[in-house]
């Protein structure tokens, strides 16, 4: 049953995010909403939920219909609430004033712990904000649910917790969620909607398998457009060849015949649709200088501690060679964070007895991407650091997403997106042989992401990196060290580790 269905939905806001869009959301449907950054996704929730006017089409509800809508960030007006309040907030106050025992279900439902319920959100990670966020819009039993990157901030155990309470929701309720995580999206969706400026499109099935058929789909359109462009150009050879054979013998019939041809030709042509060219966010490139050194970095039983001086775990002798892709694995607080920090230090000369080769040159790349300073913008970060004039500056600037318009503005006004490219090609711009990558997928779409996966494999990169992104740390990944009690192992790969930290406790 259809419960909401849009016809030739439309949003222009300074070009065309989509267009034509004609989607029949029904009871069950569990859509996942694909795009790269910055086209359109966040905005077509908001359509859908009424909070945003498109530009041109129709969305036609069902009588009655309750929409719950999470968003990305919390409104600042909550930060001054707990997040028991906050979600009692979210309902009507007749309701609650006697059934605030649906905040107790929802918070319970969602695994937050009692302590958590009663902070203030502005004392909350990112994580347990979004989980505020979901209780709110849950706690009114919504017919529609409508999740902007529900998996955000979250670590691998809470993803577990989230994947679980989705397939804990009645069995027709439909959900709409865009992701960037893509082993989230095969566990919880049906469908895929592949957001588009035209030609959107949408697949009864889960990610990877909706990601085949549209590249199947996308090569046929791109046959099919060759054919009838071969076609014509066929057509015109004959009219061409008629009009001779007309002019040569004066009959005015195979002249009227190389007319009609003619006319068929620029039909056919007029009627041809290319195939789709996904306009790129912004190239991701990385370097490798290259080194000589058996070593890059060599950890002889280094301790990892806390701030005030707790042991967390020893490493025990481990080294990472040239090529190395090391994945470090552990669940959040148990320190890998701590020994990325510790290498990059001692990269940069500090005695964190750390053995570095002197032939390393490191890039470093944190969570916050703290290496970029908001007020800086993004000419100076690179012309300042880099030995490169003003017009190379803005080359690779615009090759990174950074458009010519955005490059003299403040990095603090670029989206999540642009920041992680910017990043990425202020790393290549220091022609390391070395990465240190703390969480480097946070804010790039599913495109981003296959393309640092692409460079790092194609260069031979030597890194340690640390991922909550399940997709990306399989693919890049060549050897993993995994946390375990107050040992730094190295296993065979992240399988046993990443079930464990899916499983509920």
């Amino acid at each position: 049953m259809a419960i909401l269905n849009t016809n030739a939905l439309a949003v222009t806001l300074g070009h065309p995010l989509f267009s034509d869009l004609n989607l029949t959301i029904s009871k069950g449907n569990r859509i996942g909403l694909v795009a790269r950054n910055g086209s359109g996704k966040s905005t077509l929730l908001s359509c859908l939920a009424g909070e945003f006017d498109q530009t041109s089409g129709d969305i036609t509800r069902t009588r009655g219909l309750r929409i719950g809508h999470v968003k990305q960030d919390l409104p600042p007006e909550a930060l001054s609430c707990t997040m028991y309040e906050w979600v009692l907030a979210a309902l009507p106050p007749e309701q609650a004033d006697y059934e605030s025992w649906r905040v107790d279900v929802v918070l319970g439902d969602l695994s937050v712990p009692y302590e958590f319920q009663h902070k203030w959100l502005a004392d909350l990670s990112g994580g347990w904000q979004r989980m505020a966020l979901l209780a709110a819009a849950w706690v009114n039993e919504p017919g529609l649910l409508l999740l902007d990157e529900p998996t955000n901030h979250l670590d691998l155990h809470r993803i577990a917790l989230l994947q679980n309470w989705m397939a804990a929701l009645p069995g027709d309720l439909p959900v709409i969620m865009t992701s960037h995580d893509r082993a989230f999206l095969d566990a919880v969706t049906n469908c895929t909607l592949f957001l588009r400026p035209e030609q959107s499109r949408f697949f009864a099935l889960p990610y990877s398998a909706a990601r085949a058929a549209l590249e199947e789909t996308d090569a046929a359109d791109a046959r099919r457009f060759a054919n009838d462009l071969n076609k014509a150009q066929q057509l015109r050879k004959q009219a061409a060849k008629l009009k001779n054979v007309g002019i040569n013998s004066g009959s005015d019939l195979l002249l009227t015949k190389t007319r009609q041809l003619t006319e068929r030709a620029d039909r056919m042509e007029a009627a041809a649709k290319p195939a789709h060219t996904e306009r790129s966010a912004g190239d991701i490139k990385l370097s490798n200088s290259g080194t000589h050194a058996r070593a890059l970095i060599t950890l002889d039983d280094v301790d990892v501690k806390t701030p005030d001086g707790r042991l967390l775990y020893k490493t025990g002798k481990k080294w990472i060679s040239p090529g190395d892709r090391v994945v470090l694995l552990g669940t959040n607080g148990t320190g890998k964070t701590r020994l990325v920090r510790m290498i990059a230090r001692a990269l940069g000369g500090e005695d964190t007895g750390i053995k570095c080769a002197l032939s390393a040159v490191a890039a470093y790349s944190d969570q916050h991407l703290s290496q970029l300073s908001d007020r800086d913008t993004p000419m100076r970060a690179v012309t300042r650091t880099f030995d490169i004039g003003d017009q190379r500056a803005r080359g690779v600037l615009a090759g990174a997403g950074v458009s010519y318009q955005m490059q003299d503005t403040q990095i603090g006004a670029l989206s999540g997106g642009q920041k992680a490219r910017l990043a990425m090609l202020v790393l290549r711009l220091q022609n390391p042989n070395f990465y240190l990558l703390d969480e480097p997928t946070n804010h790039l779409d599913i495109e981003g992401q296959e393309a640092l996966e692409d460079e790092l494999i194609a260069h031979d990169t030597s890194c340690l990196l640390v991922s909550h992104d399940r997709s990306f740390l399989r693919h890049v990944g060549s050897r993993f060290w995994c946390i375990h009690g107050q040992k730094l192992e190295e296993v065979d790969g992240p399988e046993a580790f990443l079930s464990s930290e899916m499983q509920p406790r």
